[in-house]
C-alpha cells in the first residue's frame, strides 16, 4: 500500500471505538503529502471534524513555548546557563536535602530541573479544575514546594516549561502574559492565527472525549480519568477551563489550536529560518546526557521533545526522530533526515496522545 492507503487504514481502524475525531497532516520538506479530517468534533450532535477545527493542545503547548525561548536565546535575551532566579528572584525551591541550588534554563527545557507534576493542590497544572489566578501567583505557589531531586540529577516530566514561560513573560515585560511572547516570536511570524491560550471561536472547538469501552466517553466538567501510569490513581481534568480568561497561562498545557497551525511549527524547525541552524541542531539531539528515562528506554530528550536514541530498544523506527504528545489527544513526529513532519490532533484522551493510535499512525508513515 502507498502512504495514503496505510494512513487511511490506520485512521479507519481507530474511528468510533477508540478515536472520536481527528485531523492528520503529513508534510515532507515543508510540502503537504497527506491531509485528512475524519470522525466527529461533536459525536452527539453529529458534527463532523473540519480541517480547521480547534483542539486543546495540552503538552503540545510545550514545544511552542520552548521554541519561543530558543528564539529569544538566539537574540541574546537570555542564555541556556542563566539561573531561573535571575528573572524570577522568588523562585528558589529547595532540593530534597534542603539546599537551594540554581536551576538553569537548560534544565527547564530538558525536564531535568527537579520540577515534576507532583505539585501542591493549590497549584494549577493547566488542565485541571483548580483555582483561577495569575501565572505569577501560580508559579509562586509552585516555588514553595520542594524539588523531587536536585537540578540535573535526574529526568522527570513536569511543570518546567510553565516556569520557563514565566521567565519569558517577565523578560517581555508582563510576568503573566505568555501569549504576547509566543505571538511575538513564534505564532505571529509563522502565521499560527488560531493558536492561543484562549479559544477565539468556540464553535470550532472539538468536544473532549476520554477513553472508554465500548467507545470513548464524552467528558464531564470536571472529569476523572484513570492515570495511564498508575491504575490506582485518577487525574481530574476540566474541558471548560480553556474558556476562562483569568486562569494562569500555563506554558506546559494551556493552549488551543489547529493541526494546520501546529504543523507550521514543525516545518519551521526543519525547513524554516525561525531558529539559527546551530540552535535548531542542538534542539534535535540528546541534551540530557546519560540521565536515564526508565519509562521510555531507548529515548532521550532534546530542547523540544523526546529524541530516539536507540530504535531497537525504543520501538521507534529511526534514530534521531523527535516526538511528543498532549494528553487531550494529540501527538507529533519530526524525522529530520527526510524532513518529514506529522501533526495528529484528536479529541480523545489518552488514546490520541500515547495510545496505540499514535503508534499505528507512526508505523503507517514510517513503515
Amino acid at each position: 500500500m502507498d502512504l495514503k492507503s496505510r494512513v487511511d487504514a490506520a485512521i479507519d481502524a481507530a474511528l468510533w471505538s477508540r478515536i472520536v475525531g481527528c485531523v492528520v497532516l503529513i508534510h515532507q520538506d515543508g510540502r503537504p503529502i497527506y491531509a485528512r479530517a475524519a470522525g466527529y468534533a461533536d459525536r452527539e450532535a453529529r458534527r463532523p471534524v473540519a480541517g480547521n477545527d480547534i483542539f486543546r493542545l495540552a503538552s503540545c503547548t510545550k514545544p511552542i513555548v520552548a521554541t519561543a525561548a530558543l528564539a529569544m536565546i538566539d537574540r541574546g535575551l537570555l542564555s541556556l546557563d542563566d539561573p531561573v532566579s535571575k528573572y524570577l528572584p522568588w523562585f528558589t525551591p529547595k532540593s530534597p536535602d534542603g539546599s537551594v541550588e540554581p536551576i538553569r534554563i537548560r534544565r527547564l527545557l530538558t525536564h531535568s530541573s527537579g520540577i515534576t507534576y507532583d505539585v501542591p493542590d493549590d497549584v494549577s497544572t493547566g488542565s485541571d479544575p483548580g483555582p483561577a489566578m495569575s501565572l505569577e501567583e501560580n508559579l509562586r505557589r509552585l516555588s514553595r514546594a520542594p524539588l523531587a531531586f536536585g537540578p540535573g540529577q535526574a529526568w522527570e516530566y513536569g511543570m518546567s516549561i510553565d516556569v520557563l514561560g514565566g521567565i519569558l513573560a517577565a523578560i517581555n515585560g508582563d510576568p503573566s502574559d505568555v501569549e504576547a511572547v509566543v505571538r511575538k516570536y513564534v505564532t505571529g511570524p509563522l502565521g499560527m492565527a488560531d493558536t492561543h491560550f484562549h479559544v477565539t471561536d468556540p464553535s470550532r472547538l472539538a468536544v473532549a472525549y476520554a477513553d472508554g469501552k465500548p467507545e470513548p466517553i464524552r467528558m464531564a466538567d470536571p472529569q476523572d480519568v484513570r492515570n495511564d501510569e498508575d491504575p490506582d490513581k485518577v487525574d481530574t481534568f476540566s474541558p471548560g477551563r480553556i474558556f476562562l480568561r483569568d486562569r494562569p497561562q500555563c506554558s506546559g498545557s494551556s493552549m488551543a489550536g489547529t493541526a494546520g497551525d501546529f504543523i507550521k511549527l514543525l516545518d519551521a524547525w526543519v525547513v524554516g529560518d525561525l531558529l539559527k541552524p546551530a540552535t535548531r541542531d542542538a534542539a534535535f539531539v540528546n541534551q540530557i546526557g546519560a540521565l536515564p528515562r526508565p519509562k521510555d528506554p531507548g529515548q532521550k530528550f532534546g530542547f523540544l521533545g523526546a529524541v530516539i536514541d536507540d530504535p531497537n530498544i525504543s520501538g521507534w523506527p529511526v534514530r534521531g526522530m523527535l516526538h511528543w504528545g498532549g494528553v487531550w489527544g494529540n501527538n507529533w513526529i519530526v524525522e529530520p533526515k527526510s524532513k518529514t513532519t506529522v501533526a495528529v490532533m484528536t479529541n480523545t484522551m489518552r488514546e490520541g496522545c500515547n495510545g496505540p493510535f499514535r503508534d499505528e499512525i507512526r508505523d503507517a508513515v514510517f513503515p
